[in-house]
């Protein structure tokens, strides 16, 4: 009987992903562990190795496709001695959603009516007769609303609810010409789904729509750029997490005219490679992560996570770092950040950054860890109030180091000192604790022997 390959879930909250190319074609011969085929999911482009033995008997879903949906039917395996004549019955066609020129005719079906109501409706000889200058509500079962499949991804790519637009199909449905008109502002959405949208729309930005903002500007000032899925995955998780994660902030001041003068100190003494250069070369921000995984250690009630209706207290101090990417966000993870000595952390940070950069990170590199540090020192930012990143209790945001005048007993002296806001989710790390964690990283910070004690 022949196999389906499906869209694998390369990670536990992926749903979808790009399948990016195919290794294979149609008759080729694969064996148990061969790499048939490449998915981009918003993180990584990882490698899909074959399951079992067999032959390519069709390719369901083209290269370059866009936001297949994890377990659909990407391809169909023939095992020894079947042909393709066998597969209409083995496969569904998976591919309702991927096609780019669906009709909407074949997709009626799909969304008629109930039998009930289909009983008591006029004869379709009535139907034609319907008043298309007042288009009729969408109707609702429930929280369904009849549309078609191709009218709600429509919807959907605009970023649009579906029960915002009004519906001038059979009995009320929402076909395409009716989210193409709502994309251009021609008709008004539904003041009650728009102010639905407002209050937290998932689809939404800014309480508006796509169709929305577009209305606000002149067509030919702008250029408008689809969000790819890394974008839209940082849109979903961080709106999530300043609507759900009751987040308050503390901020301190650290002088680090120590932590610069023993980097200073490090740097000059590495050994030279056989290029003549350092072979390796620390950065404030090594100091800051190992200084704050000790901290996590050395305060464990700050380690947490909030899980539902418990907390997690971490006996590791995995520590995720920000890195910025064109177009997007990761935050991989350094594993017992706190057992790892300051070349150790920089060589981590490097090799995890570069990865990063090219999307090579696997899903176990990103994924964990209870709290993050996000510096934004390098370009010049004194100080800022970073987001929580979801399940973390907390993420440590870190500015430029500069000179300041401070008073030293009735002196004006000059240091070099930066500000760190750490953000703390109230639900696992209360003001006091966090006061606590932060006061334990800047005595670490500007007494960086204290990191060997």
């Amino acid at each position: 009987m022949p196999i389906d390959i499906t869209m694998p879930a390369l990670s536990p909250t992926m749903e979808e992903g790009k399948l990016a190319k195919w290794h294979v074609k149609e008759g080729d011969s694969v064996s148990s562990g061969d790499v048939i085929a490449e998915i981009e999911t918003d993180k990584a482009t990882m490698e899909v190795e074959a399951v079992d033995e067999g032959k390519i008997g069709k390719i369901l879903v083209d290269e370059g496709t866009d936001n297949v949906k994890v377990n659909a039917v990407i391809a169909v395996l023939l095992q020894e001695g079947e042909d393709a004549s066998t597969i209409g019955d083995a496969a569904p066609a998976p591919k309702a959603e991927a096609p780019k020129t669906e009709a909407p005719k074949a997709e009626a079906p799909k969304a008629e009516a109930p039998k009930a109501e289909a009983a008591a409706a006029p004869a379709p000889a009535a139907k034609a007769e319907e008043p298309k200058a007042s288009p009729a509500p969408a109707k609702t079962e429930g929280e369904r609303v009849f549309a078609s499949p191709l009218a709600k991804r429509l919807a959907k790519e605009a970023g649009i609810e579906i029960a915002a637009i009004s519906g001038t199909g059979p009995k009320g449905r929402v076909i395409k010409a009716d989210v193409e008109a709502a994309k251009s502002g021609k008709t008004p959405l539904k003041a009650a789904a728009s102010a639905a949208a407002q209050s937290g729309g998932a689809a939404m930005a800014g309480g508006l729509s796509k169709a929305q903002v577009l209305a606000m500007y002149e067509e030919g000032t702008y250029e408008l750029v689809p969000a790819d899925g890394m974008r839209k995955t940082i849109a979903a998780r961080l709106t999530e997490s300043k609507q759900t994660v009751p987040h308050f902030y503390l901020t301190i001041d650290c002088r680090i005219d120590a932590l610069m003068a023993a980097r200073e100190q490090i740097n000059a003494s590495a050994p030279k490679n056989k290029d003549g250069k350092p072979e390796y070369k620390l950065s404030v921000n090594d100091f800051v992560m190992k200084a704050w995984a000790i901290a996590l250690q050395r305060v464990p009630s700050a380690n947490a996570t909030w899980a539902g209706d418990s907390i997690l207290y971490h006996k590791r101090s995995d520590v995720a770092v920000a890195v910025a990417i064109p177009g997007g966000l990761f935050t991989p993870v350094v594993k017992s950040c706190d057992t790892k000595s300051l070349r150790e952390i920089s060589e981590a940070v490097k090799d995890l950054a570069s990865r990063a950069r090219n999307k090579k990170l696997m899903p176990h590199e990103y994924q964990g860890g209870a709290s993050s540090v996000s510096n934004l020192g390098m370009f010049g930012i004194k100080d800022f109030a970073a987001v929580i990143n979801p399940p973390h209790g907390t993420i440590l945001a870190v500015g430029v180091g500069e000179e300041r005048v401070y008073p030293d007993k009735g002196e004006i002296k000059i240091g070099q000192f930066m500000t760190c806001t750490l953000s703390c989710d109230h639900r696992s790390v209360d003001g006091a604790l966090g006061a606590e964690v932060l006061g334990v990283f800047k005595g670490l910070i500007e007494n960086p022997v204290m990191m060997l004690a």
